[in-house]
C-alpha cells in the first residue's frame, strides 16, 4: 500500500513538473535554435528534465560508469539493453549529444512527447516496414549533421531481464555509416519500475555502463548479423557484471 501511494504522488509530481519544464524547452528552443541547428543545447536540458525524477526520489540510486569511454566529439550508434521506462532517463544522466529513436506513441504523449519533438528525436512505428524505412532515413541524416542516434536494439523492454535478440536496424547503420558502436549495459531498472505496473518498489540500486566504443574497423568484415550478435554478446556479459554487482551491494 505504502509503495503504491508513493507512485502516486510520484506520478503527481512527474505531471506537474512535466508542464512546467516543457515550457521552460520552448523558451531555450526558441533562444538556441538560430545558432544550435543539432540542438544540443535543448538535449542538455532534456538530459537535466528526465534524471531528475531519478535523483529526487530517495529510494532510487543509480550507479553511472565508464563515462570516459565516451569522446564528445564523435558520432556515434548507441545500443543498450532495455528493462524499462527508467533505461530512458538514467541514459539521460550520460549528459552527450544523442537522439533517441523511439517509438511513435511516446510521440504523442503531451508535454513529453511535444519536447521530443522539439529535439527532434525519430519516431519509428513498431513492425511498420514503411515507419522503419523512414527511421532509418531519418537516422541518416542526424548522423550527418553529427549527432549520435540512440537505439534499444531489442525493440521493447524484457520484464525478467533477459536480453532478447537484438534487431538489426542499428547495426546496418553503422555498416552503412561506418560508424562506431557505443555499447551501454543496464541492470536493475526493472526492479524500481516493473514493465506493466503501477507501483514503486521500495528502494533500488540501478547500474549503467558505457562500455568501450567498438570502432568501425572492429566490425566492417563481419556481416550485420554478426555485428549485432557481437554487440549483443559483450553487453550480455556486462550485464551480469552489473548483476552480480548488484546483488554484492544491495
Amino acid at each position: 500500500m505504502v509503495n503504491k501511494i508513493s507512485f502516486y504522488i510520484f506520478m503527481a509530481f512527474f505531471t506537474t513538473t512535466c508542464m512546467a519544464m516543457y515550457f521552460i524547452a520552448l523558451i531555450v528552443t526558441a533562444l538556441t535554435k538560430p545558432f544550435d541547428k543539432r540542438m544540443k543545447i535543448l538535449h542538455i536540458f532534456t538530459s537535466f528534465w528526465g534524471v531528475m525524477y531519478i535523483y529526487v526520489n530517495p529510494m532510487w540510486h543509480l550507479k553511472i560508469t565508464g563515462k570516459k569511454n565516451i569522446d564528445k566529439n564523435e558520432t556515434y550508434i548507441v545500443v543498450s539493453n532495455h528493462q524499462s521506462q527508467l533505461d530512458i532517463l538514467a541514459a539521460f544522466g550520460l549528459y552527450f549529444h544523442y537522439k533517441w529513436v523511439s517509438k511513435l506513441e511516446i510521440f504523442k504523449i503531451p508535454f513529453i512527447g511535444w519536447n521530443m519533438t522539439l529535439n527532434r528525436y525519430i519516431p519509428l512505428k513498431r513492425g511498420d516496414k514503411k515507419s522503419i524505412e523512414e527511421m532509418l532515413d531519418v537516422s541518416r541524416e542526424r548522423l550527418k549533421e553529427g549527432s549520435s542516434v540512440y537505439f534499444f536494439p531489442e525493440g521493447t523492454r524484457s520484464a525478467d531481464g533477459v536480453i532478447k535478440d537484438f534487431k538489426i536496424g542499428a547495426f546496418s547503420l553503422a555498416h552503412e555509416m561506418k560508424k562506431p558502436i557505443l555499447p551501454i549495459s543496464i541492470w536493475g531498472t526493472m526492479y524500481a519500475l516493473p514493465k506493466l505496473t503501477m507501483q514503486l518498489t521500495g528502494r533500488q540500486l540501478m547500474y549503467l555502463s558505457v562500455m568501450e566504443p567498438i570502432p568501425y574497423e572492429d566490425f566492417a568484415n563481419l556481416s550485420v548479423e554478426e555485428t549485432a550478435s557481437m554487440v549483443q554478446g559483450r553487453i550480455v556479459a556486462k550485464v551480469k557484471e552489473l548483476s552480480d554487482q548488484r546483488e554484492r551491494e544491495f
